[in-house]
């Protein structure tokens, strides 16, 4: 885990010196006039040419405001020295500590995250049991058509695709284009409160969910195929024992095995998997807005403090699904 996160931070930091149209050369455009910077992040020539109406001192100090008077390796062990204490540093544009803004940003991605994986394990693992008990059936080979078509269909698409069909684009004005509540929230009734909160996250919540509902769902039917095919099935229902209990008391507590160890992955995953586009999308004021927008701007501060949070979580969330392989099947040893 040590040098998977050393060697992510390193590459990361290495490219952040190449990319044009760093915090220095946008501060130095806007005292020189020559702020041309494209909403897509590229940087025209003219930023650099406007250092040269900027005097040598003025231009070191600016440099000394970014801590780019130092060179690269040391910036780079400077930094990680500072994150093993969890000092990821402040923002350059929104001039607060990076751990408050991800903190305030994180209520939107929890919201969304919770939603997703909730919903999403609650519904396909009943399907999953439906389909690997009908299999070959007709309701088996239509709900398999239906999942594939939708799980063939990005998130970030089909987030595009509700928008313009009923968000108010060209045809239905059925839920709001942006935002996690409207605008007279505060003044709102509780049940009012719940009711606009649910309206305006239906259509991310869609639109997050409907890649993992397909991987589930086809998950849960294989991992029980698997078991009803198995001897233990075939001695269980000769003594007698009914269909149902078998399914519930034997085939349901082993077929559950692969689930329940991807649990922390999907967990996490739910929250930062699709939070980037979606987020952005559908204008949420999340974590993944705030790296979009910090890439845009060129914050490396934000930028490679949330992904050091984010690698030390996924990394933790491998630990932790290893170890729930022993935990959930004591077949499995490490030795």
């Amino acid at each position: 885990m040590i040098p998977t996160l050393f060697g992510i931070m390193l590459i990361t930091f290495i490219i952040t010196q190449f990319v044009p149209g760093g915090p220095v050369e946008q501060l130095v455009s806007q005292l020189t006039g020559n702020d041309q910077i494209q909403e897509a992040g590229s940087v025209s020539n003219s930023i650099y040419r406007g250092a040269d109406g900027i005097d040598k001192e003025r231009l070191k100090e600016i440099q000394d405001l970014y801590g780019f008077d130092k060179p690269p390796a040391e910036r780079f062990l400077n930094m990680m020295k500072n994150y093993l204490f969890f000092d990821l540093g402040d923002s350059y544009f929104y001039h607060q500590s990076v751990i408050s803004l991800m903190a305030s940003k994180l209520p939107v991605s929890i919201s969304l995250g919770l939603w997703t994986f909730f919903l999403t394990y609650l519904t396909c693992i009943p399907l999953g049991i439906a389909k690997a008990v009908r299999d070959g059936s007709r309701f088996d080979t239509i709900s398999s058509t239906l999942i594939l078509i939708g799980y063939s269909v990005p998130g970030f698409i089909l987030g595009i695709g509700l928008l313009v069909l009923l968000g108010g684009g060209s045809f239905w004005d059925v839920f709001p284009l942006r935002g996690i509540v409207s605008d007279n929230w505060d003044s709102l009734s509780t049940v009012d409160k719940i009711l606009d909160y649910l309206w305006h996250m239906t259509l991310p919540i869609i639109a997050s969910m409907i890649g993992s509902f397909a991987v589930m769902t086809i998950l849960t039917k294989n991992s029980f195929i698997e078991e009803i095919r198995k001897q233990y099935v075939i001695t269980a229902k000769a003594k007698g024992l009914s269909e149902k209990k078998v399914l519930y008391k034997h085939i349901f507590r082993n077929a559950l095995i692969p689930l329940v160890t991807g649990f922390p992955a999907a967990f996490i995953g739910a929250f930062f998997a699709n939070s980037l586009l979606i987020e952005t999308i559908f204008s949420l004021d999340g974590l993944g807005l705030l790296s979009y927008e910090s890439i845009l701007k060129r914050d490396y501060p934000v930028v490679l403090g949330s992904l050091y949070l984010f690698t030390i979580i996924g990394l933790v969330t491998k630990l932790i699904t290893d170890l729930c392989y022993v935990w959930v099947d004591p077949r499995v040893k490490f030795d």
